[in-house]
């Protein structure tokens, strides 16, 4: 059986009719949320591909703890930015949202999950680095961020990466971001989600929370005039979709399927409805080919 790869063209104007037809509600925020459309498709037997859409179900990871990204919703299942490209890529499998299954994933067991088909594939502010790729394959990147600062909104006395070195500053096991604060020498106290940095920041235990940029802005917003994000990011932190290992298919039909929501609008309509109610809109980088 050849495999039918799905042309960008004809993705396009699928998500482009969706956009000009769908009727959708809003969030609280105003900001679209339409279902992606639920295309008819083929598959190669024998690929990841087929095989979701033959189950017509697909489990993916992500946080629930992120605000604008990932966010456990008064729904029952989570909102933001990764939510929504995770709807896209099951829509172009035929897979409609209410049969996806959400898993939540933190920072320290992304890669497990992966490596032991605990979820099929995983978007969860998700910075593709070439150790995480010696154990699962990434498709995208589909944004790129920065690592940032987030202090209490009375704090003057950090304003870059540089006030970190010897402070304790909180971030989460697992993370680039850690890993990039012990690298710069600051002292960093760890914790299993970037929620549970912020009582330590209110009681001083911690000078600041670091990581992407996205992230911190989002905690901002949820906790308001409590805490602000101070000075330029101090990293590249591209996000990826984490996969098994090798599965080039895959990767490869899911960097169409991320191409294509560029041009057609779809990709910056998940945005705005999301993350775009508090950032500007950043054009997306180029999937990696490799």
């Amino acid at each position: 059986m050849k495999r039918t790869r799905i042309p960008l063209i004809a993705l396009a104007a699928v998500s482009a009719l969706a956009l000009s037809a769908c009727a959708g509600g809003t969030d609280d925020a105003g900001g679209d949320t339409s279902a992606p459309p639920v295309e008819e498709v083929t598959f190669e037997e024998g690929t990841t591909m087929a095989e979701l859409a033959d189950a017509g179900t697909i489990t993916i990871g992500t946080k629930f703890d992120q605000p604008l990204f990932g966010l456990m919703g008064p729904s029952g299942t989570p909102e933001g930015f990764d939510v929504e490209i995770g709807k896209i890529i099951a829509a172009q499998l035929g897979i409609s949202e209410d049969n996806i299954e959400w898993v939540e994933t933190v920072s320290a067991n992304r890669e497990p999950f992966i490596e032991n088909g605990q979820v099929d594939i995983v978007i969860a502010t998700y910075t593709i680095n070439d150790t995480r790729k010696e154990v699962v394959s990434f498709a995208g990147p589909y944004y790129m961020a920065g690592q940032s600062i987030l202090v209490l909104a009375d704090n003057e006395d950090i304003q870059s990466e540089e006030d970190l070195v010897g402070q304790p500053v909180c971030s989460v096991t697992g993370s680039t971001p850690a890993e990039n604060l012990a690298e710069l020498g600051a002292e960093p106290v760890l914790t299993d989600t970037y929620s549970n940095c912020l009582e330590p920041l209110r009681t001083g235990a911690v000078v600041a929370v670091s990581t992407d940029n996205v992230i911190l802005a989002g905690l901002a917003a949820q906790n308001e005039g409590e805490f602000k994000v101070v000075g330029e990011p101090f990293t590249d932190e591209p996000y990826g979709i984490g996969l098994a290992l090798d599965d080039t298919d895959f990767r490869m039909w899911i960097n169409d399927v991320l191409e294509a929501s560029y041009e057609d609008g779809t990709y910056e309509a998940a945005w705005n409805s999301t993350a775009g109610t508090i950032l500007p809109f950043v054009d997306p980088p180029a999937p990696d080919r490799y």
